[in-house]
This record gives C-alpha cells, structure tokens and sequence, in this order.
C-alpha cells in the first residue's frame, strides 16, 4: 500500500508514474495499476531474465517521469532478491519498516540494511504503522545521524487493504479503493517523500525479433473475478507473434467467442463455484471446443475448472467442466509455492507455482515441472489432445517458441 500511496500522491502531482512489482506477483499490480492509471509489469531477473527486465525498464523511462519498483518480502529474502534487482539497475533503495512492536530499534534494524550490502544505492527507511505521535517521536530518537530518515506513516484502517488465502483481495472487489488510495496519498504528503531521488539512467535495448508464428490465430483469454491471474507481457508477446486475442467471461457469457485457441489463466474459480456450475452452455462451449482438438491452455485456477468437480474450502462441492478427469479440492494451508521450469510440449518456459488445492487426476502427467532450488517432484503437467494444463504460471517471454505452441492450431 505504500507503493500505491507514493504512485497515487506523484499523479496527483502531475507526474506520470510507472510502477513494477519484483517477483511474479499478480495482485498487487491490479492495485497499483489503479493508483497509477499505468499498465503494471512485473520485474523477475530468473522468471525474465536480465535484458527482458532491461528492456521493460527501458521502454518505461521514454515516458515516465518516475518509475517505482514494489519489492518482494524483505529486502535481501530470495535469489535473486528485490537487493540483486536493485544493484543490477542502480535503482535507489527505500527500506519500508513495519515499526509494530519497536521504535528506537527500528533505526538499528534501517542501519543494517544500509550496510549489510555496501554496494547498494540506499536512500533511506520510511516507518510504516506507528502507532501514535509518542510512537513517533521514539523512533526518530533512535535514527543514527548516517541513516535518512524519511518519516513515518501512522497506523489505519482508512489504509488498509483485505487479504484472503493468495493475498490481497483483487482491486475490483475492494471497496471505496479509490478513497483507500486518495487517503494514503494524503498520508505520504505529510511524510518528507516530497523528495525524489537522483536520476537513473537506463540503457537503450531493442526487443528480440519474433517471426510471427500465430499469425491470423485468434486466441480467446477468459478474463474476470474468477480468472485474472495473468502477466501482462504474456498478452504483450502473444500479440507480437500476431496473435488476435478476444476476452470473454466464463461467468458471464454463455459461450466461447469465435477463437481458434484458448488461454484460462489463475484465478479464484473456488470463489464462484454456483455461477461457474450454473453457466451451462458455456461449460458445453468449452466441451466443443475440446472435442474439436483446438487448442486449450491452462493455468491453476483455470486447471480447476476444466476438472470434473471444484470443493471450496468450506467443503461446497460443484460440478465444473469434466474437460480433465479427476477432482480439485481447495486446502487450508499453502501446497505449492516457488519457480519452476515448466516442461511444456514446444520447450522449457520459466515459471511460478502458487496454490492452496490438491488435484486428483485420473490422468497421468506427461511431464513434471523443475524446482529452481531442491530436487522434489515438481507440479505436474497434464497433456490431453490439444489440452496442455498445470499450476505452473508460465512468463512466455522466457521462450516466444514454446509459448506459441501451446496455441498455434
């Protein structure tokens, strides 16, 4: 929320503000997308790649007059971490600090940031929840001379914004978000992040050359409340392949749009399990389309629907698409969580896992995804005719080829 209160407060300065999210993050940026009025894009030296991040940065700087970059956990967690994005493009560091239960403490816990990677460009902590002006007062006590301090925000509901089992509630569903943005941003002007940083010069990058190998192919991409887990760059690179792509609505609309190919992205299918179950011609739309031996792609929550059967954590049961033999049922706790590469049938795409439910495939996997970081069995991957379905969150751009082939009639 930070991030979205400092894009907010610099629109309302005039300024164009283009924010990134570190790490592959889908809610996130649909908040700071509407605090901004930009297009969001995510920033992932292992997911991307150096020159992809490069080249996204690049394009943004011909337009914005600032670029914010949203880090993810803690500043050193992770490899590559939101530090190694930071020091790769010399973008400035400010260390956000949840100031609950510290206060002359949290200028020590800023002073180890500052030094424990002296090659980082560190601009200074801001102290996020405090508490009350007394709060206040006792951390600026404890700021060492050598540490900027930026000020601090205080501690509101006003602010805040609801969370479920993957994170944030998406920017659609969040009341009065527009006011939650406006307060925040008034909250930031009364901080000292009136002040912006040194430049940051970028290097010019050309994008690669891409043959167009879906030329003419019209993809159809379920987007709404239940499917909206998709990267922005993923749709940005389908369309320089020539692809065509046409949204619809599997809540809404009755059937499939006239499309050659089909993408059903992540999601909270588990949230809309009557609408889903009721929407019966669309559910018969899909069928045809499987039996024609088009192509059909999915992604966790759009695996979950072409199942025979949802289960929502409260135990509600209800009928999906039968597409993929076997039943889904939503879990209490995290079951799969980290990067993989993702054996698909046209190569290794680069890819994330993030779910809380079980599959029960009556289908054997075809292949099995590669954890990044231990050797276990990673998430499967079901290949029925034309249907290619996982967890796995795949970035195209990490291989234009293989992306192509999963819709290239």
């Amino acid at each position: 929320m930070v991030t979205a209160a400092l894009a907010r407060f610099y629109t309302r300065q005039g300024l164009k503000v283009r924010v990134f999210k570190a790490g592959p993050d889908f809610l996130d940026p649909m908040i700071h997308e509407q605090a901004s009025g930009q297009p969001v894009y995510q920033l992932d030296l292992w997911l991307a790649g150096e020159d992809e991040c490069k080249r996204l940065l690049y394009e943004a700087a011909q337009t914005a007059d600032l670029i914010l970059i949203e880090g993810v956990m803690g500043l050193f967690d992770g490899k590559p971490s939101s530090a190694d994005l930071a020091e790769v493009f010399g973008v400035p560091v400010l260390a956000v600090i949840d100031a609950k239960g510290m206060a002359q403490t949290l200028g020590a816990v800023g002073l180890g940031l500052m030094y424990y990677r002296k090659t980082l460009n560190f601009f200074g902590v801001l102290a996020n929840s405090i508490a009350s002006p007394r709060h206040a007062e006792m951390i600026a006590q404890g700021i060492p001379p050598e540490l900027k301090y930026w000020g601090g925000i205080m501690r509101s509901n006003e602010i805040s914004l609801p969370e479920r089992h993957l994170g944030l509630v998406q920017a659609q569903e969040v009341p009065d978000l527009e006011a939650s943005l406006n307060a925040a941003a008034d909250v930031i002007a009364l901080t000292d992040m009136r002040t912006l940083p040194q430049l940051v010069e970028f290097s010019p990058t050309q994008p690669e050359a891409l043959s167009p190998m879906l030329a003419g192919v019209k993809i159809g991409i379920a987007r709404d409340a239940a499917f909206s887990f998709i990267y922005q760059v993923n749709l940005d690179l389908l369309e320089r392949l020539g692809a065509q792509l046409v949204f619809f609505s599997p809540l809404l609309d009755q059937t499939l749009p006239d499309i050659d190919s089909l993408y059903l992205p992540g999601g909270y299918p588990e949230l809309h399990l009557e609408l889903l179950q009721a929407n019966l011609t669309m559910k018969a739309s899909l069928q045809r389309h499987y039996a024609e031996k088009k192509p059909i792609y999915a992604e966790c929550g759009g695996m979950l629907y072409l199942m025979e059967s949802l289960t929502d954590q409260h135990g509600k049961k209800a009928d999906m698409t039968g597409i993929l033999p076997g039943h889904a049922v939503m879990q209490h706790r995290l079951q799969g969580l980290g990067y993989q590469t993702a054996a698909m049938p046209g190569g290794a795409i680069r890819s994330h896992t993030f779910h809380h439910s079980i599959v029960q495939a009556a289908s054997k996997a075809a292949a099995y995804g590669e954890r990044l970081y231990n050797t276990s069995a990673g998430e499967p991957i079901f290949v029925l005719n034309r249907l290619v379905a996982s967890y796995l969150h795949c970035f195209f751009p990490s291989n234009p080829y293989a992306a192509a082939q999963l819709f290239k009639p």
